[in-house]
């Protein structure tokens, strides 16, 4: 046998014994033999570097070094979760589903919801070819280098019918044993333990020596695919299908016939969650067919065809040292109560929200009282009840602040808003440096080389007083500031530099009109493609805008109308930052569909859904959500969802189909 076909049976029968212990938790061979196979596959691999496989099992060991982890964007967007935390809160949720499809015959895909990092991982002729987090659910980090440490996550698919190129979506998990014997051998060393699996996780995958991260007994639980011409029709399938491939898909995942066997199911693990080996903290109910999910689509954050059940959180007491008060970059005062040291759900809690002066008030919240702290679907621990039975005598009520405590300007309430605020927006320094940290975010400018805490260093340093001045900013005058090299200053202003080539709609949300989040800033953009166009707008205006309501018109109004804010915005210009939309050129756009608004429904033969979409958008015609009054065409393809045949009928909107509507671009 020649050498080449001896090393390709050795990665062969080193994946196999892999996916047994791994994946199957059933290993066929011992440890020892294990090892000795792998060394000699190492051995005849460095001795004829021609045969080189970077998804060779010997790479699973490390040594890459990765610096800089390179921005990858997504080819399918990662969706966040819409959460519920009670069962009614799901009868509501397919409530909304049969209004869309029309009272149709459902099933579900019940799994557990994980604990973990996000990770999409991207396979091309059977073969990992790129691993990329989360992130911004838009683009996060290349990861590739780390997550082929894990072992669990196969380098080369098992079985012919996959497709030429797909993802694959799970989470990075640190099971709690692997995560209890790390901690055993800090604290042997003296060092600090972790605080919980899941950061220790997400930070695993961010270790720029990949032979640190090979050493951590990290896992990988996987539960959904996405691509073109993928050889399955549901969730349920994609999973099972998954599983032949050689993924690690957990077992417990089933498929529901109602919403009655997706509660036993939640019931079922609501107890028994605690003997599995890893954290979990609710379930993911999706709809399983893969039709009725492009049907339903997704809103601005989530897919409307899926909801994650929480279970219920953990609650401890602890006792209420001292409330203080932060100042966000709007000027918002948030309370923070500040709290005896307590262990809840896997790490310590010191700080508690408070929320504003009415849950204060409402929970006769005092100093030295004893509290309950709650962890839910929140990031943030929130005090839910005082213990008044264990309160010490002669505790006074607390009294919320009257002026900043930044600044000692007089705090303001608006009617109808639930925080306090501090008006001094351009003498506040908390609000200053916020400002200019959400400027230079990831979302918005993605200054590369500019952290939050050298925002605040420029600023106490007196070299920046708004975001306008980072533009001006020199190599020699940020040298001489603390923990400032050549490097990380030349870093820095190239980093500023680098900006001016973010898109307007980035831009538009890095400025920090109140209100204006990410979402709303792409859709503002999108319709009025130039700051001057925006800034000229009216109330009335603005309010006819898709999704923009009173409030979100006044904040901009104001904004605009405040004379510091036009200096900046004209000072930005002067630097280079767009402010306008850079439409590329799309040699197949035409205005054949300009004014009419299309809906499609259904599955097509010529497009995907996305690329019929486009198609309308590149003609110069507006895809809607639902059908409306203001529908002009309902593209109707096979299976179309019987609520919108019903309610097109109903309004008299025309049906086309997918030959009819291709008639009216050509």
């Amino acid at each position: 046998m020649d050498i080449q076909q001896t090393i390709l049976n050795l990665r062969q029968e080193l994946n196999l014994h892999n996916h047994n212990y791994y994946v199957l938790d059933h290993p066929t061979i011992s440890d020892y033999e294990f090892d000795i196979k792998l060394k000699e596959l190492q051995d005849l691999e460095n001795n004829h570097p021609e045969y080189f496989d970077a998804n060779s099992p010997t790479q699973r060991v490390g040594g890459a070094i990765t610096k800089n982890f390179q921005t990858v964007v997504h080819d399918y967007r990662m969706y966040s979760l819409d959460n519920s935390y009670s069962k009614a809160d799901l009868l509501d949720w397919e409530n909304r589903i049969q209004k869309v499809l029309g009272n149709v015959a459902l099933q579900y895909t019940c799994e557990l919801k994980y604990d973990g990092a996000s990770i999409s991982i991207t396979y091309e002729n059977g073969k990992l070819k790129r691993a990329v987090t989360r992130g911004d659910g838009f683009q996060g980090d290349d990861v590739t280098n780390n997550i082929k440490t894990i072992r669990s996550i196969p380098l080369q698919l098992t079985g012919t019918n996959f497709p030429d190129k797909f993802d694959i979506r799970g989470e990075i998990i640190l099971p709690f044993a692997g995560f209890e014997k790390m901690n055993q051998e800090l604290i042997e060393i003296g060092e600090t333990p972790y605080s919980n699996p899941r950061n220790t996780a997400s930070g695993s995958l961010k270790l720029q020596d990949s032979t640190e991260v090979a050493k951590r007994p990290l896992d990988c639980l996987l539960y959904f695919l996405i691509g073109s011409n993928l050889p399955f029709k549901s969730q349920y399938e994609g999973l099972e299908t998954a599983r032949k491939w050689g993924f690690k898909v957990p077992n417990e995942a089933k498929l529901a016939n109602s919403l009655e066997e997706v509660f036993e199911f939640i019931n079922y693990w609501d107890i028994h969650r605690h003997n599995l080996p890893y954290e979990t903290d609710g379930v993911v109910v999706k709809v399983n067919s893969f039709q009725y999910q492009d049907e339903l689509g997704y809103t601005a954050k989530s897919p409307r065809w899926a909801m994650a059940y929480k279970f219920k959180s953990e609650q401890v007491s602890t006792k209420l040292k001292s409330i203080s008060y932060q100042v966000g970059r709007t000027g918002a005062i948030t309370p923070v109560a500040n709290l005896e040291p307590v262990q809840l759900a896997g790490t310590i809690v010191k700080r508690a929200s408070l929320h504003n002066a009415d849950q204060i008030e409402k929970l006769d919240i005092r100093v030295g009282d004893t509290v309950f702290v709650e962890k839910g679907g929140e990031i943030i621990p929130k005090i839910i009840a005082v213990d008044v039975t264990k309160r010490p005598e002669n505790t006074e009520p607390t009294h919320y602040i009257t002026h900043c405590p930044e600044c000692e300007t007089e705090l303001v309430r608006s009617e109808g808003e639930a925080n306090h605020y501090c008006p001094n927006f351009y003498g506040c320094p908390p609000q200053i440096i916020g400002r200019i940290q959400h400027f230079i975010s990831r979302k918005a400018m993605d200054i590369e080389g500019l952290g939050g805490e050298t925002v605040a260093l420029l600023y106490n340093n007196g070299l920046v007083h708004n975001y306008a001045d980072l533009y001006e900013l020199t190599v020699d005058q940020i040298l001489p500031l603390e923990r400032m090299a050549q490097k990380s200053a030349e870093n820095l202003v190239k980093g500023v530099e680098k900006s001016k080539k973010i898109p307007f709609e980035n831009v538009l949300f890095a400025l920090g009109i109140r209100f204006v989040g990410e979402t709303v800033a792409k859709k503002l953009a999108k319709h009025y493609a130039t700051i001057d166009a925006l800034s000229q707008a009216s109330l009335m205006d603005l309010i006819l805008v898709d999704e923009i309501g009173d409030r979100i018109a006044k904040s901009v109004i104001e904004f605009f109308e405040n004379e510091e804010n036009r200096i900046i915005i004209d000072r930005l210009r002067s630097y280079g930052v767009q402010f306008e939309i850079i439409e590329k050129i799309n040699l197949n756009a035409t205005n054949k569909l300009s004014g009419k608004t299309f809906v499609v429904s259904g599955v097509f033969e010529q497009f995907s859904r996305d690329d019929l979409k486009k198609a309308i958008e590149d003609n110069g015609g507006k895809v809607g959500s639902s059908i409306s009054s203001k529908t002009d065409f309902v593209v109707a393809g096979d299976n179309m969802g019987p609520a919108k045949l019903e309610k097109a009928n109903q309004l008299k909107v025309a049906i086309i189909s997918e030959d009819e509507f291709i008639k009216l671009i050509q």
